[in-house]
């Protein structure tokens, strides 16, 4: 569905163009210039999912992180892991793909794969 641009719009997207990992709804406030209330923000975020622009990733601490979908083929599936840093916080996709296996007659609609640890720059 073709929605109409707004300034809102254009500064979220505009900030996770600018991303490499992926963002939750406190980081997304803290790095924004100007003000938007926190439903906005998030029906910003969830129609860029619904267009597949972005996609969701519920997080091991209950967090939504939201990422641009950039390397991803196919939007509406992002059969891939995530990894997030226990120390930094950040939230990154990785490239590995996701081999599952269901039982004949079942159907995928969405897979949530989150490894946690401390990423390279929190070890130095």
């Amino acid at each position: 569905m073709k929605r109409r641009n707004t300034p809102t719009k254009q500064a979220v997207l505009d900030l996770f163009e600018s991303c490499s990992t992926a963002l939750n709804q406190e980081q997304i406030e803290c790095q924004l210039h100007e003000k938007m209330d926190r439903a906005t923000i998030y029906r910003i975020l969830n129609n860029f999912c619904k267009d597949g622009m972005m996609h969701k990733i519920v997080a091991d601490d209950g967090i939504n992180y939201f990422a641009m979908c950039k390397n991803c083929c196919d939007h509406l599936k992002h059969d891939h892991f995530h990894f997030r840093c226990t120390e930094c916080n950040q939230l990154i996709c990785l490239e590995e793909k996701i081999n599952i296996n269901l039982p004949e007659g079942f159907v995928l609609e969405t897979c949530n794969c989150v490894i946690t640890g401390i990423c390279k720059t929190c070890q130095k």
